[in-house]
């Protein structure tokens, strides 16, 4: 079965930046699908951060243009989220997961809080 686990996150003052990592392991097939990272904060509903797809186009949202990069490693079955200039209103909990349906089974995220 597929597994994906996010790691990286933390506490980090407004300003300041953060990588998060996405490293998918089982019977994936990780370089044929569009991959996103996602953010949940307390009581909100999971919102689409950036995608990535398999040749490397992107795409992200509103809030975070300019601010975020996502990227990928094929041959790593890793995908990535640097995050710069941090603002208190980025603080949620991350996930990764391929931007289609049927979605692979949701992990646990990575935290992510930023303080000001």
């Amino acid at each position: 079965q597929v597994q994906l686990v996010e790691s990286g996150g933390g506490l980090v003052q407004a300003g300041g930046s953060l990588r998060l990592s996405c490293a998918a392991s089982g019977s994936t097939f990780f370089s044929i699908y569009t991959f996103g990272w996602y953010r949940q904060a307390p009581g909100k509903q999971r919102d689409l951060v950036a995608t990535i797809g398999r040749r490397g186009s992107t795409n992200y949202a509103d809030s975070v243009k300019g601010r975020f990069t996502i990227s990928r490693d094929n041959a790593k079955n890793t995908v990535y989220l640097q995050m710069d200039s941090l603002k208190p209103e980025d603080t949620a909990v991350y996930y990764c997961n391929k931007d289609s349906v049927p979605y692979f089974a949701w992990s646990q995220g990575t935290q992510v809080t930023v303080s000001s």
